[in-house]
């Protein structure tokens, strides 16, 4: 599929008014994605677990307006005006227009708000851009009454990669690839697709503990820090170092094997801090307290032979990921030699979800 396959074909039939509502999870990838071309196309291929709890829920409203001079949207988040967060959604607006058409003919109110805290230093961008994409592409099918669920979303995905690159995987759950994959069918650079191949009970209902050891801003954007691998020394390696575990990640999600799983996971983590630490300008995102969450989490697995692991994202937080068939003893082990690390003792306790859902839908 191209992108001019997402460019609509139906009548300009639009509806007066209306509102529409989603939900959408965040994500937190396995392989990493770290580095990006133009218009949101990924350097390298990435896989995904889809989460539950930590998600973002945005209410779109919409009027039609008198002119389609420009596009029209005011924005609140948890009940209040964000204005610093316009210059990001018309910036959305205008990458996206030409795949809805309809965008400056109505006056848009977002309302948005976060099951986590908007300072917990969790990222919402892939969440809050991928609800935001739901709700548009709701407004498009109401027009285009023949389009089918599996369009639906590979074009809602595609929306979304345009807001947040990793937004696209916050669609559907609760593996989701994304990025072309000589060996995984169907794999795209424009939108996410969920995980063609067997996965092994071990993986299903996997947990997410987020320990939050900093809530403040990070030090440097993700988009700043994608754009520094290019040119980077290293940054050719890494590519092809994620193709082949996205390879070997076949085998091991098919038979189980947790002990593989980790040993890639944890591998993907430091690597994408490595990128960062090893680019001009270079950077460290991780805390004291994040090094010594790693260090316990290493110790605790050596004396218990249980599977428990960590990932990292672009920040200081660590992802404690572990199977389900262990969450009581990993629970106990985190609350006792984990939380003392976290900023005011601050964790969130979430699993695997199956994607984003549709709460109300009303047209006048």
């Amino acid at each position: 599929m191209t992108e001019k396959e997402f460019l609509p074909s139906y009548n300009n039939n639009l509806p007066e008014s209306g509102t529409v509502t989603w939900k959408a999870p965040s994500n937190i990838a396995l392989v990493k994605y770290w580095g990006k071309k133009e218009n949101q196309i990924p350097a390298n291929p990435s896989i995904s677990f889809t989460l539950d709890a930590c998600a973002t829920t945005t209410a779109l409203t919409y009027q039609k307006k008198e002119n389609s001079d420009g596009f029209a949207f005011e924005l609140h988040l948890d009940g209040k005006p964000k204005p610093d967060f316009k210059p990001k959604i018309e910036h959305f607006f205008t990458r996206v227009e030409d795949y809805l058409p309809f965008l400056k003919q109505y006056h848009f109110t977002i309302n948005t708000s976060n099951s986590f805290p908007h300072s917990s230093g969790i990222a919402s961008s892939a969440s809050g851009m991928a609800a935001l994409a739901l709700c548009l592409m709701e407004i498009e099918r109401q027009i285009s009454v023949k389009m089918d669920d599996d369009f639906f979303k590979r074009k809602v995905s595609f929306l979304a990669r345009l807001g947040s690159g990793s937004a696209c995987r916050s669609i559907e759950g609760d593996l989701i690839q994304w990025g072309s994959h000589n060996n995984i069918q169907n794999s795209s650079d424009l939108y996410g697709v969920p995980y063609p191949y067997q996965v092994h009970s071990n993986f299903k209902n996997f947990h997410d503990t987020i320990l939050l050891v900093h809530k403040g801003q990070k030090q440097v954007s993700s988009t700043v820090g994608h754009n520094l691998m290019h040119g980077h020394p290293y940054a050719q390696t890494r590519f092809t170092q994620a193709h082949e575990n996205l390879d070997k990640l076949q085998s091991i999600l098919a038979k189980g094997d947790l002990e593989g799983f980790i040993a890639i996971v944890e591998s993907e983590a430091l690597t994408l801090h490595a990128m960062m630490m090893t680019s001009l300008p270079y950077f460290i995102l991780m805390k004291p307290d994040t090094l010594e969450i790693i260090h316990k989490i290493w110790d605790f697995r050596k004396e218990t032979k249980l599977p428990i692991c960590f990932t990292l994202d672009a920040g200081a937080n660590v992802h404690v990921l572990y199977p389900e068939h262990i969450k009581d003893q990993a629970i106990t082990f985190i609350q006792e030699r984990l939380v003392m690390h976290c900023e005011q003792g601050h964790y969130i306790c979430d699993r695997a979800g199956n994607g984003a859902k549709k709460i109300v839908s009303s047209t006048v």
